[in-house]
C-alpha cells in the first residue's frame, strides 16, 4: 500500500496572506501618496502665502520712505487761526537722523507721526530740517496765518 504523503506543497498562490498582504502594501502606498501630494500641496501655498508678504512688506517700507530720507508729511492744522487760538503742527518724516524745528515750538525727534501744539502771536513760517547720518538734508516750510 502506498503511503499518501501529509504534507504536499500548497500552491503559493493559494494562500490568502499573500494576497492580504498585497493589498496592504498597495492601500500603504496609496495612502501615502494621497499624503505626500497634500503635503507638497501645503507647501506650494505657504510659498506662495510668503512672497505675498514679502511683496506687502516691501510696499509697506517703500510707502514709509523706503531707504531714502524724506519729509512725508508737514503741515498746520488747522491752517489758519484767530491770535490766541492754538493750531496744530504735525510732521512726519523717513530715515532721518535729526529733526530741528525753526523757530523752535517744543520738543522734536524723527517719527512718521508727530503733531505739536503751537499758538504764535502773528503769522509764523514754520521750517522743517531733517538729516541722514550721511548728513543729506532736506527743508520744507509751511506757514500758520494768525488773524
Amino acid at each position: 500500500m502506498l503511503a499518501e504523503n501529509p504534507e504536499q506543497k500548497k500552491s503559493l498562490l493559494k494562500n490568502p496572506a499573500l494576497y492580504a498582504a498585497s493589498a496592504i502594501v498597495v492601500a500603504a502606498l496609496y495612502a501615502g501618496n494621497i499624503f505626500y501630494g497634500r503635503w507638497q500641496e501645503s507647501r506650494e501655498i505657504e510659498q506662495r502665502a510668503a512672497e505675498k508678504r514679502r511683496d506687502l512688506d516691501a510696499q509697506i517700507v517703500e510707502s514709509m520712505g523706503g531707504k531714502r530720507l524724506e519729509i512725508q508729511s508737514f503741515y498746520a492744522a488747522p491752517g489758519h487761526i484767530h491770535r490766541g487760538d492754538t493750531s496744530q503742527l504735525c510732521y512726519g518724516v523717513a530715515n532721518a537722523k535729526k529733526v530741528t524745528l525753526d523757530p523752535p515750538a517744543g520738543a522734536v525727534w524723527p517719527s512718521l507721526t508727530r503733531c505739536l501744539n503751537v499758538s504764535p502771536e502773528k503769522t509764523t513760517a514754520y521750517t522743517l530740517t531733517i538729516e541722514d547720518e550721511k548728513g543729506n538734508r532736506k527743508t520744507e516750510t509751511i506757514t500758520l496765518a494768525v488773524q
